[in-house]
């Protein structure tokens, strides 16, 4: 699917795919599918979730000014700005093929929604931290618009490929969200509380970013002038980021947020109970069981 006679594209196509990764967006397609007994279409619709997936990978680490990608140098430092934008562009027109391909206009309705909530969460979250306007309800907002949406889209997509019952599909859907969320939520708990040494990279990049997150608003109700200052000065002073670490535990906002997380999962899990016992139920359930693994 990303064969290209331009060689820039098909370098950075190249390194996408053998760059590896933990692939749970077509892993997710993949269960949903083997969940209902198998549906038309199943590898297009991994396929085009994860090739989405990637497409906003190129253009987030341009716009995050990412030193790396999965343990590589990121696409637009080695090819430039332009060249790898239009490389993720390249990665959507090769989605719409998919989607294309399936001959199901409701499936690329769900992943047009998806595809826009994703793009509306990414700038809501730059939105917030340049007007400084946090919220527990707008840090949800958009972790369901940049995350859960293209993880649901990739359940509720096997759903509507197979013509589930609505039971079924409603089922698949809200497992995807929950579970879509309690992923992002996990990643940013990690992002502060983490080991550096099995993160693979520093602890403290969201706040460094000025991205506000379910612990750092949680903090800032614990120390607001502390945390503020730390924000303000981008965690540019040294000891910033261990401050907040040893506030999150010393507070109890820590153990706060792995419940908030954990019941997160127990929707998730909780979601599936429509749908009959089954190999690939129990994988989906494990997965998101193992979003609390990694907490450990």
């Amino acid at each position: 699917m990303l064969r290209s006679s331009v060689e820039f594209i098909q370098l950075i196509e190249d390194d996408l795919v053998t760059a590896g990764g933990k692939r749970i967006r077509p892993r997710l397609a993949l269960l949903a599918s083997q969940a209902l007994g198998g549906v038309p279409h199943e590898l297009e619709l991994a396929l085009a979730v994860e090739l989405l997936h990637s497409a906003t990978l190129l253009h987030d680490d341009l716009v995050d000014d990412a030193e790396t990608r999965r343990g590589r140098e990121a696409a637009f430092r080695k090819y430039g700005n332009a060249v790898s934008v239009l490389a993720g562009d390249y990665l959507l027109s090769r989605v719409l093929f998919l989607l294309s391909e399936t001959g199901r206009i409701e499936l690329v309705r769900l992943f047009a929604e998806a595809a826009r909530l994703l793009a509306e969460g990414e700038v809501l979250q730059f939105q917030a931290a340049a007007y400084q306007e946090y919220s527990e309800a707008q840090y949800y907002r958009i972790i369901d618009s940049k995350t859960a949406a293209l993880m649901r889209a990739a359940t509720e997509g096997a759903a509507v490929l197979g013509n589930a019952d609505p039971s079924a599909r409603e089922a698949l859907a809200r497992f995807g969200r929950a579970y879509g969320m309690a992923f992002q939520m996990r990643d940013d708990y990690l992002d502060l509380m983490g080991e550096p040494g099995q993160m693979g990279k520093p602890v403290g990049g969201d706040v460094r970013e000025g991205k506000v997150t379910l612990i750092t608003l949680w903090l800032l109700e614990e120390k607001p002038s502390l945390v503020k200052e730390v924000f303000l000065r981008r965690a540019g002073r040294e000891g910033d980021v261990e401050r907040l670490r040893e506030l999150a535990e010393g507070s109890g906002v820590a153990r706060r947020v792995v419940e908030a997380i954990r019941t997160r999962v127990r929707e998730a899990v909780e979601a599936l109970a429509p749908l009959p016992a089954t190999d690939a139920k129990s994988a989906l359930e494990a997965l998101a069981l193992a979003e609390l693994q990694r907490l450990q």
